[in-house]
C-alpha cells in the first residue's frame, strides 16, 4: 500500500472515531425521555445521562492531548477507541441509573483520548496545505453533520428498537476504528517520559476544568448566584492559577505557557467559542421548538436538519477549500460567522404556526452554509502555528475551547430563555407564546455572540493575515526553516473538534423543556 493511499484511509479511520463521538452526543438527548423511564430516573438526575459525559469529556482533553504527545499519538488514540466502546457497551447494558451514569463517566474518559490526538494526527499526517485543507474539510463534515445524522438516528433506532441501541450502534464502529487503525494509523513516537511527567499539573488542570464544567451545568438547574456556580467558579479559577503558577516554574510542563502566545490559536479559539453559543442554541433549543411548539417527532426533528447537513456535506467537497484559497482564512471565516448570524435572524423570527418552508429551511440552510465556511478556516488558523511537538495539546485546547464554551453558551441561553418564559408565565401569558418568547431571545442572543466572535476575528488577526497572505507558499517555507532553527516556531496546521457535537447538550431547564 502506497503511503499517499494509506494516509487517506488512515483519514477515514479517525473520522469514523470523531463520528461515534459525535452521534453519541446529538444520539443520547433523543432517547431521555425512553432512558427516563425505564431506569426510572427523577427529572433532576435525568442531566446527568449527559452530564457525566461532559464533565469526564471536557476535563481529561488537556492531559489526554499531552500524553498523546509524550507516549505517542497512535497508542494514545487507540487506548481511547477501546475504552470508548467498551463503555458504549456497558452503557447499552445498563439495568439502573447508577449503572449508566457511571459507564458514561468512563466514555467521557475514552472520548477525550480519542478526540485529544485526531487533529494532530490530520495535521502530521498531511504536511501540504492542499491535502491539509482536503482532510480538513472531511472532519469538518464528520464533526458537524454527524450532530444531525445523530438526531435522526437517535429517532429511529428509540422508536424501531429501543434506548439501548443508541449505545450499541457504537459497537461495529468502534471494532472498525480500532482494528483499521492498528494497520492504518503509523505508529509515532513520543517525546518520552525520561524527564518526569507533571502530574501535578495534570491533576490541578483537569480538577479545574471539571470543576468549571460542573458549575457551568448547575447554572442551568440552581442559578448563576447559586452557592453551586459561585463556589464551583471560585474553586475552579484558584485550580486555574495555580495550575499556571506551576507550569511557568517547572521543566518539563504539561501545557508549556509558550504555547499560549501563538495568537492563531488563542484568537481562534475564542471566536469558536462565541461561534458555539450560537450554534448550540440552534440545535438545542431549535429541537425543542420543533417538539414542543411544532410538534415534531424524534425522526421528523432529525429530517428538519437536513439542509443544514447536506449544505455542510457539499461545502466539504472542495468549495470551502477553494474559497479559502481565493479569499483567505480569515476572509473565509468571517464570511461564515456572518452567514451563521444570518441565520439565526431567520431562526428569531419563528411563530406558533411557522411553516417549515420557506423560514425553517432557510435559517437552517443558512446555518449550514455559515459553519461550513467557518469551522475549517478557524481549525487552520488554530493549528498552523502550532509546533510538531506540541501538537497534541494545540488540538486538545481546541477541543477544550469548544466543549467549555458550548456548556457555558447552552447554559447561559438556556437559563436566560427560561427566565423569560417563566416571566411571560407570571404576566398570564399561555404555555406556548411563553416558550416562543423565550425561544426567541435565545435566537437573538446568539446572534449578538456570533457576531462578538467576528469582531474579534477581524481585530486580532486582520494584521496576521495580512502579513502571511502575500506569498503563503514562501511563508510556509520560511517558518518551515525557522522551525528546523527552533522548535516552537515549526509551522503546521490544523484542525479540531468536537464535536461540533460536544456533549454540552444537558437539559435546558425545566420550563423550557415542559
Amino acid at each position: 500500500m502506497t503511503t499517499d493511499r494509506r494516509r487517506w484511509l488512515a483519514l477515514v479511520v479517525v473520522c469514523l472515531a470523531q463520528l461515534m463521538i459525535v452521534l453519541d452526543t446529538t444520539i443520547v438527548n433523543v432517547a431521555l425521555p425512553s432512558i427516563q423511564h425505564d431506569l426510572h430516573f427523577t427529572q433532576a438526575n435525568l442531566t446527568w445521562v449527559i452530564n457525566a459525559f461532559l464533565v469526564t469529556f471536557g476535563s481529561f482533553l488537556l492531559l489526554a492531548g499531552r500524553l498523546g504527545d509524550l507516549l505517542g499519538r497512535k497508542r494514545v488514540f487507540l487506548l481511547g477507541v477501546t475504552l470508548f466502546t467498551l463503555a458504549s457497551l456497558l452503557c447499552g447494558a445498563s439495568t439502573s441509573s447508577t449503572e449508566l451514569v457511571a459507564a458514561r463517566f468512563i466514555q467521557g474518559v475514552g472520548a477525550a483520548m480519542q478526540a485529544s490526538v485526531i487533529l494532530a494526527i490530520i495535521v502530521i499526517e498531511f504536511p501540504e496545505p492542499a491535502d491539509r485543507a482536503r482532510a480538513m474539510s472531511a472532519y469538518v463534515f464528520t464533526a458537524v453533520a454527524g450532530g444531525s445524522l445523530g438526531l435522526l438516528a437517535g429517532g429511529l433506532l428509540t422508536q424501531l428498537l429501543s434506548w439501548h441501541w443508541i449505545f450499541f450502534v457504537n459497537l461495529p464502529i468502534g471494532a472498525v476504528a480500532l482494528l483499521a487503525g492498528r494497520v492504518l494509523i503509523p505508529r509515532d513516537r513520543g517525546l518520552g517520559l525520561d524527564q518526569g511527567v507533571d502530574w501535578l499539573g495534570s491533576l490541578l488542570v483537569t480538577l479545574a476544568i471539571g470543576i468549571a464544567v460542573y458549575a457551568i451545568i448547575e447554572a442551568t438547574s440552581h442559578g448563576w448566584g447559586s452557592a453551586q456556580v459561585i463556589g464551583g467558579g471560585a474553586l475552579a479559577g484558584a485550580l486555574l492559577a495555580a495550575f499556571l503558577i506551576l507550569e511557568s516554574r517547572i521543566q518539563n510542563p504539561i501545557m508549556p505557557l509558550r504555547i499560549l502566545r501563538l495568537r492563531g490559536l488563542v484568537v481562534s479559539c475564542i471566536t469558536r467559542g462565541f461561534l458555539v453559543t450560537g450554534m448550540y442554541g440552534t440545535w438545542f433549543l431549535g429541537s425543542l421548538y420543533l417538539e414542543h411548539i411544532l410538534h415534531y417527532d424524534a425522526i421528523k426533528t432529525g429530517l428538519a436538519f437536513m439542509p443544514w447537513t447536506l449544505t455542510v456535506a457539499v461545502l466539504s467537497l472542495g468549495l470551502t477549500r477553494r474559497l479559502v484559497a481565493r479569499l483567505g482564512a480569515l476572509n473565509t471565516m468571517v464570511g461564515g460567522l456572518l452567514l451563521v448570524a444570518l441565520g439565526l435572524y431567520v431562526m428569531h423570527g419563528i411563530g406558533l404556526h411557522t411553516n417549515y418552508f420557506p423560514r425553517l429551511a432557510i435559517g437552517f440552510f443558512l446555518m449550514g452554509l455559515g459553519v461550513g465556511n467557518a469551522f475549517m478556516p478557524m481549525l487552520q488558523i488554530a493549528m498552523e502555528d502550532v509546533p510538531h511537538t506540541d501538537a497534541g495539546l494545540g488540538s486538545s485546547i481546541v477541543n477544550v475551547s469548544q466543549q467549555v464554551s458550548g456548556a457555558l453558551g447552552l447554559a447561559v441561553l438556556s437559563t436566560l430563555a427560561t427566565n423569560h418564559t417563566s416571566a411571560l408565565l407570571a404576566q398570564h401569558h399561555a404555555l406556548a407564546p411563553a416558550l416562543l418568547g423565550g425561544y426567541r431571545l435565545a435566537y437573538l442572543l446568539g446572534i449578538g455572540s456570533v457576531l462578538i466572535g467576528a469582531l474579534i476575528a477581524v481585530a486580532l488577526l486582520r494584521s496576521r493575515s495580512a502579513t502571511g497572505a502575500a506569498k503563503p507558499a514562501a511563508a510556509s517555507e520560511v517558518a518551515t526553516q525557522a522551525g528546523r532553527r527552533d522548535p516552537a516556531h515549526v509551522v503546521l496546521s490544523r484542525s479540531q473538534d468536537q464535536n461540533l457535537g460536544g456533549d454540552a447538550a444537558e437539559q435546558p431547564g425545566e420550563v423550557l423543556a415542559a
